[in-house]
């Protein structure tokens, strides 16, 4: 504990305060709060798996909004289907069944759009990563078995073992675990043989390519986890917000993914978490005053890339950092 950095104990304080104040807010009347811990935890899980990508791999995705979409759909597809028939109504509510389904339609998209898009590089990654989440988007949009552009209504949540998805709390509880365990695994990548190479490549990838690594394969691995932890937040929003529809893919959703991991600061543990803390407390805030919100947000960020390195993180880094 001696040794904690300045960094390392806002990061421990700030998840302290989330594990908290919400259940404070809830059990004291004031629901909304819990909502908006919600959403700020559950988008703060698909901030972190881009945060692998952009901030530690150097891979600036611009559609992980699709893997949100789909790990919802997965959610809300089946539920349909239970509500109007033609599916097992067991199976059609079984939380395990989105999951998994949230999680493999993720990986798997993840997989055959990572392993084109990684033959390009640059501006050119970005706008086929673009273009692939735009596909997923309309192809939804055009699909009137689920209502299209209107969206979809859950009408019954994922039943999962001993979790009650319909109690705030519980899904609090599960939200916020969740978000702990993605903070964790993309330290352990980051800090593992694996992680150094992706860093590498993230660097000089040539350099790693004449040392014998195959920059390509572990590039397409981590998009692979990134998208599958994306898909898995997703199933989380789905049953949070009970209704889905194609806009959770439109690229500015992705543009606002992206918009809190530069925030909050890319490459550290809780920057995805702070930026994410920060977009949707100022979304709120301004919202209320005008339709314009965008504008005073965006010259913000531009202040923040003027004048702050490292996003709000790097207002707390000390010295050596």
């Amino acid at each position: 504990m001696k040794n904690m950095t300045k960094t390392g104990w806002i990061t421990v304080i700030g998840m302290v305060m989330l594990a908290i104040l919400p259940p404070y807010f809830l059990l004291n009347g004031h629901a909304f709060y819990m909502d908006l811990a919600l959403r700020l935890v559950i988008l703060g899980i698909a901030a972190v798996s881009l945060n692998l990508l952009l901030g530690h791999g150097g891979m600036v995705s611009f559609g992980h909004a699709a893997f949100i979409g789909l790990g919802a759909y997965a959610v809300g597809i089946p539920s349909y289907h239970a509500t109007w028939g033609g599916f097992d109504l067991i199976a059609s509510y079984n939380g395990l069944l989105h999951l998994a389904l949230a999680i493999g339609v993720s990986a798997l998209f993840a997989l055959i759009t990572g392993a084109i898009s990684l033959r390009t590089k640059g501006v050119y990654f970005l706008m086929i990563t673009m273009a692939f989440g735009q596909m997923a988007f309309f192809l939804f949009q055009s699909l009137d078995v689920y209502n299209g552009d209107d969206g979809l209504t859950i009408d019954v949540r994922s039943e999962l073992p001993f979790i009650n998805l319909d109690s705030p709390m519980q899904l609090y509880g599960l939200s916020y675990v969740s978000l702990v365990i993605a903070m964790l695994m993309v330290k352990i990548i980051v800090n593992s043989r694996f992680g150094m190479v992706l860093q590498g490549a993230k660097d000089n990838n040539e350099r790693m390519v004449t040392l014998g690594y195959n920059t390509y394969f572990y590039r397409l691995t981590a998009y692979v986890i990134s998208g599958a932890m994306c898909g898995y937040a997703g199933f989380l929003l789905g049953n949070f917000t009970t209704f889905i529809s194609p806009d959770m893919m439109h690229w500015t959703r992705s543009g606002e993914l992206m918009f809190m991991v530069i925030l909050g600061g890319a490459s550290t543990a809780l920057g995805p978490i702070l930026g994410s803390s920060v977009f949707i407390l100022m979304e709120e805030v301004l919202s209320s005053f005008t339709i314009f919100w965008h504008l005073p947000f965006g010259l913000m960020l531009i202040g923040l890339v003027l004048f702050v390195r490292g996003g709000l993180m790097g207002l707390f880094k000390g010295k050596g950092e």
